[in-house]
Parts: C-alpha cells; sequence; structure tokens
C-alpha cells in the first residue's frame, strides 16, 4: 500500500493527475487537478483502491483531507467515485459541521448524494470525526495519529482518546505524549 508519492506532475485531466517518479508516471483521480501545476513537484498523499476488476490511486494535497475521505468511504452505500466530488465541491470544515448538525439539505447538495445516502452519512460518521486534524499541518496530523494509535491500542476507546488530544503537548517525544495522556485519562 502506498501512504504518498513525490514526483513531477506530467499530465492534468478533469478527474486526474498524471505524477511521474523514477520514470513511472502514476495515475492519480484527485478532487480539484486544476489546483496542481505542471511540471511541478508535489508530495501527494494517495490511497489505493483495489477490487477485482480495479486498482486506483486517489490522491490528496494534504493528511487531513486524505482522512476524511478515508472516513467517507467508510460509509455504506458511499464509494472512492462519490467521495471525491465531495471534496471537490465542499469545504472539509463545513462538511463536517453537516453532519455533527444533521443537515441533510446541506449533504444532498453533493453530486449523486440523495436524502438516503444522506442521511447515511450522517448516521455513520456523526461524532467521528473530532479526530480529524482540521488546521494542523501534516507533521502534527502525524504525531497526533501516532499517540491514537497508540492509546487505542492500550485499549482505550475514540471517545475517551479525542478530549485528551487536545490537551497534550505535541512538541514532547511520543512517550512523553502517551504518559501525559495517560495522566489525564486516569483522572
Amino acid at each position: 500500500m502506498y501512504d504518498y508519492i513525490i514526483g513531477t506532475v506530467t499530465f492534468i485531466r478533469n478527474n486526474s493527475i498524471v505524477v511521474e517518479n523514477h520514470g513511472i508516471g502514476y495515475l492519480i483521480y484527485v478532487s480539484n487537478p486544476y489546483s496542481f501545476e505542471l511540471n511541478k513537484e508535489y508530495k501527494v498523499y494517495v490511497y489505493q483502491h483495489v477490487m477485482e476488476d480495479e486498482n486506483s490511486l486517489y490522491g490528496f494535497k494534504t493528511l487531513e483531507e486524505k482522512d476524511f475521505f478515508l472516513k467517507l468511504i467508510s460509509v455504506k452505500g458511499l464509494g472512492c467515485k462519490m467521495a471525491l466530488p465531495i471534496l471537490a465541491v465542499g469545504s472539509i470544515d463545513g462538511i463536517m459541521d453537516a453532519i455533527e448538525r444533521e443537515n441533510i439539505l446541506y449533504l444532498k447538495k453533493f453530486p449523486k448524494i440523495g436524502d438516503k445516502l444522506a442521511r447515511q452519512i450522517v448516521l455513520d460518521l456523526k461524532g467521528k470525526l473530532e479526530f480529524i486534524g482540521v488546521g494542523l499541518s501534516d507533521e502534527e496530523v502525524k504525531v497526533e495519529n501516532e499517540l491514537r494509535e497508540a492509546l487505542v491500542a492500550l485499549g482505550y476507546k475514540e471517545k475517551e482518546i479525542v478530549p485528551v488530544l487536545a490537551k497534550v503537548d505535541t512538541s514532547l517525544s511520543i512517550e512523553e505524549q502517551i504518559k501525559d495522556a495517560l495522566k489525564l485519562l486516569l483522572r
């Protein structure tokens, strides 16, 4: 599985880009291909979608976008090709707010999202989006995800972890962050 590809954008289509890395051109489906410039190097975070008749890469400029995309495709009935236009049309903050407020009308404005699927998105994602590092740098998101994974491995639930993550100093080593988080969780 790929996490990211660093390379030069050599071709832009209406729903994808081609990123060349060491002589190989990777076709990557993206939400907004025109946000990339030709002949410029990018670090593109990717999700590899493999099915019996398909092997596709979906790309994102930030880890935040990738994390949100992964949450979207976890919704029953919402695949990669439906989730990508959601990211193209809406802001992550706006979509998260609509989900938390159960704003079905807002969600129905996205392509191919009807009443039933909008309700399914709310049902599957409401209360589960706090972890997405809105406004954080890629490095801060990586550190936060590493701490989250460590706490989950220790047996804590997501709803216990989320309030603690904001209180832990991310400039500390991961070991010190875990110790601080455990102190907060045990209070």
